[in-house]
């Protein structure tokens, strides 16, 4: 299995995100704040899915990446393990499902993403939580999964001064 976090030196931090999928919101986050960090080679970023099947990214989140600079073709979905979570020293959930799904198969207590960015408990939820039949109702959900990416990338520069420092 390859190994999500190389460490580059024991100072290294590591920081993952978690959602269902792996390929929306805890990967937005990860390519997002990896954007952020630039070359900052203290941190290694990466995220993970609760029930991460091989699946597509949808071509609007691709393009909403491609234009902030970050060409995800090479990100598979990656599923949660102890292993990985072993692995990281900062682990954030991105809704509570997710943080509940962590507290009861691993018995680890971690913040959801508004916790970790503004002490506030805000899901990031997924857009058929919010859009149901979200498939047919295109506008609806592209608005949605629009606001969301800016909503995790804009939050990044607050999140980056309250991760831990190597």
């Amino acid at each position: 299995m390859r190994a999500l976090f190389r460490r580059t030196s024991p100072e290294t931090k590591t920081i993952l995100f978690v959602c269902t999928g792996n390929v929306f919101r805890s990967m937005v986050a990860e390519y997002a704040l990896k954007a952020h960090l630039a070359s900052h080679h203290a941190y290694l970023v990466g995220s993970a899915g609760i029930k991460a099947a091989q699946q597509p990214i949808l071509p609007l989140l691709r393009e909403q990446l491609k234009q902030r600079g970050i060409d995800p073709r090479g990100h598979r979905p990656r599923q949660l393990t102890e292993r990985l979570l072993t692995q990281a020293d900062v682990i954030i959930a991105m809704s509570t499902d997710h943080q509940d799904f962590i507290k009861r198969e691993f018995g680890r207590e971690v913040p959801l993403f508004s916790q970790a960015v503004s002490d506030t408990i805000e899901p990031v939820l997924d857009v058929h939580e919010v859009i149901p039949n979200w498939e047919t109702r295109i506008p609806e959900a592209r608005d949605y999964i629009l606001s969301v990416i800016e909503r995790i990338w804009t939050a990044m520069p607050i999140l980056l001064p309250r991760l831990p420092k190597p």
